[in-house]
């Protein structure tokens, strides 16, 4: 992509927030075990784990809604879950979700489905499943649908997450389809199994490359293979387009027309494919709920599903991610100093492995100014690594009103990264640094002395691991608000 291309594609991500998709589909729990393996079991030739950290997130459509949410899109999920422990999870993990409502249907019969995945030395040894599959009975099928139907009214968007554990089986996705079309809804599916005739009438589908071949019964190799088995699915099934996700060989978009076009892959290191599909179906949903065009959407995916590949676990790529990516891979030379949260935290790991001193602020800087600067030289003469965390497009909206702010996250991420004080950008979506203090922990954390220390939200958490607090003396007559009311002719 072309500079031009990642400016626009990072414009597009401040969009995205004002998304709104529904996504319906199977959820599950994805439990991660993680411990060491130092022996060999005296009872059988099999290695011994000694558990340590429990993790659970949200799995299957869990992990698509999660997906759009933290893209800043307001998500409407839809599901069906047992009576269970593990249900009641599922449910306390998706009212976590920022801006997320949900349906999840109970059924007594029905087991709460879980992926255990047992993990030492970063390395995935055996996963364990516990699950229900079996079509919906008849009330609870009766009740999903005419909750879509109530949704859809308000959402440009249908994903459906297929993981055949029963919610879209016997019909129920091609019914969903049928709703969708008939409000000129777009539908998105993220298929399983062999007989795509379910998913007939959906715009879009994304099969990966194994998928794709066992439903079409072709051969998948070269690009030309690609195509041939795409076109057979949409000759087939009545399907508008396919997207193949090719892994290192990036992505293909087949349309019902027979064009085909090609999108490189975003080569990173590989961990884990875990939830790779998901980003993509949830990136493409919001994207085109945000009224972007088919290929920045493909584009934005492809950029997100590069970003959980290179992360453990049931990833998601947020808004930050994929900003800081684009940045990343802009030619200005500061781009590389824009990081993901946790290509900050490997970083930061090396930075006070050599006795480095981190410093934290943080904003808006919508436009930056004096005052700004003033406050970034001061926190960089109290430590000797600065990071600055951003506020996202949608935290800043929240905070200073619907026309902030000027710039978008990766326009302001790449100025502040431009001064050479500033060692580090990390971009956060929620309305204060709460979050990204707990993660970085700060020896010192620089606020504008407008607040007093007790005034200040962050400071329970600061104190709480024994980091210093520092106020800097703002400098007067600067102030962003006000500029943008002298430039629209307004008075304080």
């Amino acid at each position: 992509m072309t500079p031009a291309d990642h400016s626009a594609l990072a414009a597009g991500l401040e969009k995205m927030a004002a998304a709104r998709v529904l996504c319906v589909g199977d959820v599950m729990l994805d439990r991660f075990v993680y411990g060491d393996v130092s022996r060999i079991s005296p009872e059988a030739p099999i290695p011994v784990f000694r558990t340590g950290e429990h993790i659970s997130m949200l799995g299957g459509a869990g992990n698509v809604a999660r997906g759009a949410a933290g893209l800043g899109a307001a998500v409407h999920f839809l599901s069906v879950i047992g009576e269970d422990e593990a249900g009641a999870e599922v449910n306390g993990l998706l009212s976590e979700l920022s801006g997320a409502e949900f349906e999840v249907f109970t059924d007594r019969s029905r087991k709460t489905a879980i992926k255990t995945r047992y993990i030492a030395s970063g390395q995935q040894m055996m996963r364990a499943d516990d699950e229900t599959v079996a079509p919906l009975a008849k009330d609870l099928r009766a009740r999903l649908l005419a909750a879509a139907e109530a949704a859809l009214k308000t959402c440009p968007v249908m994903i459906l997450a297929d993981y055949a554990k029963g919610v879209l089986a016997d019909g129920v996705a091609g019914d969903l389809i049928k709703l969708a079309r008939a409000r000129s809804v777009t539908v998105i599916v993220d298929p399983q199994g062999f007989d795509y005739s379910a998913y007939g009438g959906a715009q879009l589908i994304t099969p990966n490359r194994k998928e794709l071949g066992e439903a079409s019964g072709l051969p998948v190799q070269s690009d030309a293979d690609i195509a041939a088995a795409a076109r057979h699915l949409i000759a087939a099934h009545k399907i508008d387009r396919v997207l193949a996700t090719r892994s290192a060989d990036g992505m293909t978009l087949i349309g019902d027309g027979g064009e085909v076009r090609h999108f490189p892959a975003h080569a990173r290191e590989v961990f884990d494919v875990s939830g790779a599909g998901d980003t993509v179906a949830a990136t493409l949903g919001v994207a085109l709920a945000a009224g972007l065009g088919e290929d920045q959407a493909v584009q934005l995916a492809n950029v997100a599903a590069g970003i959980v590949v290179g992360k453990v676990g049931t990833a998601v790529a947020t808004s930050g991610d994929v900003a800081a990516a684009l940045l990343g891979a802009l030619p200005s030379g500061r781009g590389d100093k824009v990081k993901t949260l946790d290509a900050a935290l490997g970083q930061l790991r090396e930075w006070r492995a050599q006795g480095a001193k981190i410093g934290l602020a943080s904003g808006c800087f919508d436009l930056l100014h004096p005052g700004h600067l003033a406050v970034i030289r001061k926190a960089k003469n109290a430590c000797g690594r600065l990071v600055i965390g951003i506020n996202s497009d949608a935290s800043t909206q929240r905070l200073k009103g619907p026309d902030r702010p000027i710039q978008n996250e990766a326009a302001r991420a790449e100025v502040i990264a431009s001064l050479e004080a500033v060692d580090m950008v990390v971009i956060f979506a929620e309305d204060t640094p709460e979050a990204l203090i707990g993660a970085i922990k700060p020896d010192v954390f620089v606020k504008g002395a407008d607040y007093a220390v007790d005034e200040l939200p962050e400071a329970a958490i600061i104190k709480s691991y024994g980091g210093e607090i520092l106020l800097a003396e703002l400098e007067d007559g600067f102030s962003t608000t006000a500029t943008i009311q002298g430039m629209n002719g307004e008075t304080g």
